[in-house]
């Protein structure tokens, strides 16, 4: 395909309402449910902290520390997602509209949404390192260095640059890199599914309850295959606390680590956290994004989304 070609397919007006549908959804999504974001959090590296059900945990969380604490690290939050997503979507529809929509199968999606995934994990992995460190500040388990130096995301990224070096920004690539068979299979899922009840609605555009049902459908899946994964990024991410190991620790020694000391249920400590959090997020992400995007579409376009 020549350079014109390319740019024609990539650098569309279609492809940028993805983006942004995609980004503008996670957002609310996120905001939504951030509360069940933060329990996962507090769940997966507290150590000492007793894998509770969700809902005590919040209670727990309110009655010691206020209804505040819910909700710390919610903006960074937000504008590392809004960014991670704009990435992931763009370069997830950019791609799929350079093959062929005739030609539209599971293996195809697989394929975009991991190339998708590893491009978003090397260009936002900084902005997720910085909202863990301001997520779970003044938290006792937190690791010993100063987070009070920084509140934003930017000043964030200048303090670890400038204290702890460059590769500290990219604390927990690697787990997440290979978590990119989350979103990847996420959006596999999703895709076929819809394509499947588009099909047998012969065309006809499917209910809004649909698209939140095949969103929560499509994230339960992944994060089920993937959460030991997740468990381990977020502990690289935040910097481990375990005694025995060495500061820089890597995926398997943390993983082993994990296992020998908890057995296969540590691997999947603020599990059910996890699920209801990122199921219910994705859901209404889903939702709020097919809506955003036909509703803008229709303005565009004068005519339905295309495929």
């Amino acid at each position: 395909m020549g350079g014109s070609g390319y740019n024609r397919s990539i650098f569309t007006y279609e492809t940028l309402v993805h983006a942004i549908s995609g980004a503008a959804g996670s957002v609310v999504a996120m905001a939504t449910f951030f509360p069940l974001d933060t329990v996962r959090s507090r769940l997966q590296l507290e150590e000492g902290r007793e894998s509770k059900n969700t809902l005590a945990t919040i209670r727990e969380l309110t009655m010691k520390e206020g209804p505040y604490t819910l909700y710390r690290g919610m903006v960074p939050v937000l504008q590392s997602l809004c960014a991670s997503n704009f990435v992931y979507f763009y370069t997830f529809h950019g791609m799929k509209m350079l093959r062929t929509r005739r030609n539209q199968t599971a293996g195809n999606d697989l394929l975009v949404a991991s190339i998708a995934g590893v491009i978003n994990v090397l260009t936002t992995t900084p902005l997720w390192v910085v909202n863990t460190r301001l997520k779970m500040r003044g938290v006792g388990q937190a690791p010993e260095r100063n987070n009070n130096e920084y509140s934003t995301l930017y000043d964030g990224l200048l303090h670890i640059w400038k204290y702890e070096g460059l590769g500290s920004l990219w604390a927990g690539t690697l787990p997440s890199l290979m978590l990119v068979m989350n979103p990847a299979i996420q959006f596999m899922t999703y895709e076929s599914i819809k394509r499947k009840v588009t099909a047998s609605l012969h065309g006809s555009q499917p209910p809004a309850w649909m698209f939140f049902a095949i969103g929560a459908i499509a994230k339960a899946v992944a994060t089920a295959l993937t959460y030991p994964l997740q468990l381990v990024q977020t502990k690289l991410r935040h910097g481990h606390k375990y005694p025995n190991l060495p500061p820089k620790a890597g995926t398997l020694q943390i993983l082993l680590y994990i296992l020998k000391k908890h057995g296969i249920a540590g691997l999947y400590k603020g599990m059910e956290a996890k699920l209801l959090q990122t199921v219910l997020t994705a859901a209404l992400m889903f939702l709020a994004y097919e809506k955003i995007s036909r509703f803008v579409f229709r303005i565009l376009f004068h005519r339905p989304i295309l495929r």
